[in-house]
């Protein structure tokens, strides 16, 4: 069956949209090679290389079956439906895919064992990981030319967040499908996993058995225009540590992407290197100084006891004697668990930092209130505390093994672009009614920091008038 004989039959599967006629005809075409059906062992030679062995297992029971059901090749209609289930399916398509990979069929769908469901999800997981150094791309090898890599045990962690609402002896299909329809980050990897293996087709094997991308072709532009089928990758762009050739993070890609999936949307496609105690050295000031005037951040501690944790802070770091920021911010943890915290609404103690002050702490803080915050690092470096419960944000755990704690490692990373500079915006640098420090957010912190007078903020020359 050539190509032509595959665009027509994919033409018939009335769920298919033009532009995924295309993908799926082009994919059919190379699995069945160029016959009418799939065998399974030919699907596994093409696939196999590309995902998790028990991904390839699942999608294998729901093409040809399982037990006595089992049947030798699939047509291109189920080799279809799978990519559409997949990609963009409704709930009950989605229960469909997992059940049916998992070997269970709609009568016995009330009882379902939690640890499946959690290997099923684990699998997606490792898969998206594997295909993200399969692909290598820019996102990826912004992080991985800096020595960030994956482990196994991370992923095994990101599958137990995304599953979490779940846990218990038993699953019922009614729980099963709320879960999908709020498992958006399941729902991101899911699509970036199948777009690649079904555009598999459009690419060509290197001497290395690898797959390395061809020139765009007509199936990759139908991709690139087409909004509801084209995967996004949840791994940023990594900047800032071009004269670091091997920066030692504390954070594996899979930490990344569970953080960079829950923060908004316009600042998931870059992350700016701003500050490391294991470069810039263990200096409140420093982190200050490095910090101010640098945008949305994302903040991320390790205690002593191997707790990994942080905060979103969305709006500049500014030093002050009150609360900022909005309620797009939350705090998580990494390690021993993965949980995001998100704002309550219950009140505005998002961010605060300070230093200097006699009459008020010196330190930095994400949500509560001074001296029970949920985060707070304190001026001394090097220690700090997390309350055993905090009304800013939901769902909230103490983030750290022991209420006061001593961290060993903390590192912030800058979202997207930093705002521009006074000189960026066309203002004056001096002139009538100004101050050069007016001009200088970074300095004039650093001059509060070092306890100087800043003598220029009653000298200013009148306005025009």
């Amino acid at each position: 069956m050539g190509v032509n004989s595959s665009k027509k039959l994919a033409a018939k599967c009335s769920f298919l949209s033009k532009d995924e006629q295309l993908i799926v005809s082009n994919s059919f075409k190379l699995a069945s090679k160029n016959s009418e059906k799939i065998k399974e062992d030919e699907l596994t030679k093409l696939w196999g290389s590309q995902m998790d062995q028990r991904l390839l297992h699942y999608i294998n029971n729901y093409l040809f079956g399982w037990g006595d059901q089992k049947i030798t090749t699939v047509d291109l209609e189920r080799f279809a439906e799978l990519f559409v289930f997949c990609t963009r399916g409704t709930v009950d398509e989605k229960v469909k895919v997992l059940l049916t990979s998992l070997g269970k069929s709609e009568e016995d769908c009330n009882d379902i064992s939690y640890n499946l469901v959690k290997e099923y999800v684990e699998s997606i997981v490792s898969s998206y990981m594997k295909i993200q150094k399969l692909s290598n791309s820019k996102q990826y090898k912004s992080w991985s030319s800096r020595g960030c890599t994956t482990h196994t045990q991370n992923s095994q962690r990101l599958a137990e967040s995304l599953t979490k609402d779940l846990a218990g002896d038993s699953i019922s299909r009614r729980l099963l499908e709320t879960w999908l329809q709020g498992s958006t980050v399941l729902g991101q990897l899911l699509l970036f996993v199948f777009m690649h293996l079904y555009n598999i087709s459009h690419k060509e094997k290197t001497t290395s058995g690898l797959i390395s991308e061809k020139p765009a072709s007509e199936t990759d532009q139908a991709l690139d225009g087409t909004d509801n089928i084209k995967e996004r990758s949840l791994v940023p762009f990594c900047r800032g540590l071009d004269l670091i050739p091997s920066y030692p993070s504390i954070l594996d890609l899979n930490q990344i992407v569970f953080i960079n999936a829950h923060l908004p949307q316009q600042y998931q496609l870059e992350w700016r290197f701003l500050f490391s105690s294991e470069i810039h050295g263990e200096s409140f000031s420093t982190l200050i100084g490095r910090i101010v005037n640098q945008g949305p951040s994302v903040l991320v501690l390790e205690d002593r006891s191997g707790y990994i944790f942080g905060g979103f802070a969305p709006a500049n770091w500014a030093l002050g004697p009150n609360f900022f920021g909005d309620d797009s911010c939350f705090l998580f943890t990494l390690a021993p668990r993965m949980r995001v915290f998100p704002s309550t609404g219950y009140n505005q103690h998002f961010q605060y930092l300070n230093l200097h002050q006699q009459t008020m702490p010196n330190g930095m803080a994400i949500g509560g209130q001074h001296q029970y915050c949920g985060l707070w690092v304190d001026a001394e470096y090097g220690i700090g505390h997390s309350s055993e419960s905090c009304t800013t944000f939901s769902g909230y755990q103490q983030l750290s093994h022991t209420k006061e704690f001593h961290f060993r490692h903390m590192e912030v990373w800058g979202l997207g672009q930093p705002p521009p500079t006074p000189q960026e915006k066309g203002e004056r640098v001096t002139g009538k009614g100004g101050s050069v420090l007016d001009n200088n957010a970074e300095s004039k912190a650093m001059l509060k920091m070092a306890g100087k007078t800043i003598h220029s903020e009653g000298l200013r020359e009148p306005p025009n008038t």
